[in-house]
């Protein structure tokens, strides 16, 4: 991958985006475990049902909020402006979970979904305008991008993670308030490299509203029933930062090497399957040709890994008794389930996106957008709500019982989505 054409200015995107994320991953990592953790170290003491519903809540409406940024910035601010708000607010948030009070506590939850909702399609949208309509270089800046936020998801989780479990949980959040504001000082002292691009709101072309033809109706239902499909992958795949992230904390066996690592530090496994991953799923898809799975079986394809993942959670879980609190199960259990997970995501997530881009209606990307980033979150919500089961699963039945829950869900539906793909196939009408 040629590297050297590209703008400067991607490499000012690819650092913003990647301190971006090293807060938002360094305090995902963290804000599960703080709540539910006893208050003589320092946590909050809630149980997993009063844990799930505010994590479910609040990942839930970080992917509400874009919807919204995302309007503001197309129609009043830019996208430039809409990232310097949206980063400010968001150092702020990470700055205000630093502080040990339960009234900050919320108010910094409150600044980091509304500063996401305006920095996340800002800051990737100007990634597209660097580039001329067609340019061969578009995809690969949009790789380097995504390198950056791997980069900025792994060590966020590594450091802040440790901080907060080992030193004390504001000293995590407060990490992660450092590395949002040192990515806020860099775009804002740098923004000169992007000239004009992000400067002014976008102009609005007026589309004629003429009825839709019957392609283009066939192609939305196929839109319709793969966000179903999202919203049970997320709801499941969400689960890294609140019961796996219980199980690793509860009963895995972190030693190794004589140091027991943070429970945090499995969440680093994600980013960097990922790192070492993409390059291999983007080679295969090309040299498959026309043996490429289609979208509906990419889909299902990545739902029955996450299922795979979970049923290796299932497993590794039999051997701790009803009603048990603590376990040391091997970390390897847990470290398959990742690398299960990671891969059907590299199938399924790219792939959302794209296909909401080649079957909308050019006068309905907009809503289809929003409708995508809609299921996310209920996915995301219902994803917390059923983590909040965890504490019920684990008194009457067993934390097996709880992941084989996960395992039904996906597996079923990932066999109901590959039965309907041969019919969503043709509703796609060719596009692949």
């Amino acid at each position: 991958m040629v590297t050297y054409n590209h703008p400067k200015a991607l490499y000012l995107l690819f650092f913003t985006e990647m301190w971006e994320r090293f807060s938002y991953y360094g305090m995902r990592a963290l804000l599960v475990l703080f709540l539910v953790s006893e208050t003589s170290v320092g946590g909050l003491g809630w149980t997993s049902a009063q844990a799930g519903q505010l994590y479910g809540l609040y990942t839930g409406l970080v992917y509400m909020t874009p919807l919204i940024g995302g309007y503001l910035a197309d129609r009043l601010l830019g996208f430039r402006y809409a990232v310097i708000i949206g980063a400010a607010l968001m150092a702020l948030g990470h700055g205000a979970l630093a502080i040990e009070s339960l009234y900050s506590f919320y108010f910094g939850l409150f600044l980091l979904v509304l500063g996401n909702g305006f920095f996340k399609p800002n800051i990737s949208s100007m990634v597209g305008q660097l580039y001329p309509d067609n340019s061969p270089l578009k995809d690969s800046g949009y790789t380097i991008f995504y390198m950056g936020i791997n980069v900025g998801a792994f060590l966020g989780i590594l450091i802040c993670g440790y901080l907060g479990e080992k030193v004390g949980w504001h000293y995590g959040f407060g990490a992660a308030c450092i590395g949002m504001t040192f990515g806020l000082v860099l775009f804002y002292s740098l923004q000169n490299l992007l000239g004009e691009v992000g400067l002014k709101p976008v102009k609005m072309e007026k589309v004629e509203n003429e009825p839709l033809t019957k392609t283009e109706i066939e192609r939305l239902y196929a839109i319709l029933i793969l966000a179903i499909f999202s919203m049970v992958f997320w709801l499941s795949f969400e689960q890294a930062g609140s019961s796996m992230n219980i199980f690793a904390m509860q009963y895995t066996d972190r030693w190794l090497f004589g140091f027991e690592m943070p429970a945090s530090w499995f969440q680093t496994l994600n980013p960097l399957f990922i790192f070492i991953l993409a390059p291999f799923f983007s080679t295969l898809w090309i040299r498959l040709g026309d043996k490429n799975p289609n979208g509906p079986l990419k889909f299902a394809l990545g739902l029955f890994l996450l299922g795979l993942g979970f049923l290796i959670l299932f497993v590794g879980a039999t051997s701790i008794p009803k009603g048990a609190e603590s376990a040391s199960i091997s970390m390897w259990w847990l470290s398959i389930a990742i690398l299960l997970h990671t891969t059907g995501e590299l199938c399924l997530s790219p792939v959302g996106l794209s296909f909401v881009n080649k079957l909308s209606p050019k006068h309905f990307m907009g809503i289809m957008f929003g409708m995508w980033f809609l299921s996310m979150a209920l996915g995301n919500y219902i994803g917390g709500l059923l983590f909040g089961m965890l504490d019920d699963f684990v008194k009457e039945q067993s934390m097996a019982d709880f992941f084989l829950m996960f395992v039904v869900i996906i597996m079923a539906s990932a066999v109901l989505l590959f039965a309907l793909s041969f019919k969503i196939k043709k509703w796609m009408h060719g596009i692949r």
